[in-house]
């Protein structure tokens, strides 16, 4: 049966492209630094590939230096390792990004969650986001992160 086993990095990819998940979220290995977040990132389908590098980017230019990783197919970001302010992940109509402790922020994101301090920003095609998710990032970043 040679050529029919498939190693665990490429299980489930027809063409090597990862596989998108529920949704279009784009099941991503875990790992640590940029190349995991920019694999998710080129991995996410049509629009909101835009919406990741413009989140991303803002992201890098608010924080410098900030910490990047991939868990549980999500990007996520912190100022130190394993303390995280901010993720997010791919939905069929939009892109969620999570605030871990975004009932700090002014003004607060609309999103609500069952956790007090996590508020969600939901980011439709065509939404002008950039300069209010600047305002937070700026903010966010300046919070204890959530250690996960």
């Amino acid at each position: 049966m040679a050529g029919k086993t498939k190693s665990k990095e490429n299980a489930g990819k027809a063409d090597g492209k990862p596989v998108l998940l529920s949704g279009g979220n784009p099941q991503i290995a875990k790992g640590y630094g940029d190349e995991p977040v920019q694999a998710y990132i080129a991995a996410m389908p049509e629009w909101k590939q835009d919406v990741g590098r413009k989140l991303d980017k803002i992201i890098e230019s608010v924080v410098p230096g900030v910490e990047k990783a991939v868990k549980w197919n999500t990007p996520f970001y912190g100022n130190e390792r394993d303390y995280w302010f901010l993720s997010f992940h791919v939905f069929a109509r939009y892109v969620k990004v999570t605030f871990f402790r975004g009932s700090s922020l002014e003004p607060k994101p609309a999103g609500t969650s069952k956790y007090p301090d996590v508020r969600y920003l939901d980011i439709y095609e065509g939404d002008d986001f950039e300069d209010q998710f600047t305002e937070w990032v700026k903010q966010a970043s300046k919070l204890p992160g959530e250690k996960m």
